[in-house]
């Protein structure tokens, strides 16, 4: 009897889903509104595509980092219980490749992104962009690609060329690992 009434009620519910579907609703939920999708908009592109307003200098970095990144990080980025976010530069080639922000990390706007989504780690998305722009601005400066007195925006942080970015080889298909070679590659790849 009890299955009885198990295949009762999934065959309504098939009816149901099947009427829904014909009207082309479930009956729940509602569109997105334009404001609410623009809440959820975040995500900054390797070209700076979508960076926020703002600016920060290294040295409100370096105040924001002792609070919010140090525990984990260290006290200048050298490492922890989070990973080493500076040096390792001419590593990648080695046994024992460093891949650091200055070392591997391709595109200086991605990195505000990983930082605003990603970032500190116990309370994500909490840093305002003046924020995450000075941190950005502190850890390009402790690898050495911005001075002490840098100031970060928008135009500026897309315009950092890494020292890593021409190793990296587009591929569009993400489900596909790419085999190109760039240089020092073996022949048993």
């Amino acid at each position: 009897m009890r299955w009885r009434s198990c295949v009762i009620a999934a065959i309504g519910l098939v009816a149901l889903v099947g009427a829904a579907r014909a009207q082309g609703t479930y009956g729940i939920g509602r569109p997105a509104t334009p404001a609410e999708i623009e809440g959820w908009n975040i995500d900054v592109d390797r070209d700076g595509g979508n960076l926020p307003e703002g600016r920060g200098s290294v040295a409100h970095g370096e105040e924001i980092f002792a609070q919010q990144c140090a525990s984990c990080h260290g006290a200048k980025g050298q490492g922890g219980v989070g990973d080493r976010l500076v040096g390792g530069r001419g590593t990648l080639a080695s046994a024992k490749p460093i891949k650091t922000i200055g070392s591997y990390w391709p595109y200086a706007p991605t990195l505000f992104d990983y930082i605003r989504r990603a970032m500190p780690q116990s309370a994500p998305q909490s840093l305002p962009p003046d924020d995450v722009y000075a941190v950005s601005a502190y850890l390009l400066y402790l690898n050495d690609l911005l001075p002490a007195d840098a100031v970060l925006d928008a135009t500026r942080l897309a315009a950092i060329k890494m020292p890593n970015r021409a190793m990296f080889v587009d591929d569009p298909r993400p489900d596909v690992k790419n085999v190109a070679c760039v240089t020092g590659c073996s022949d048993g790849k």
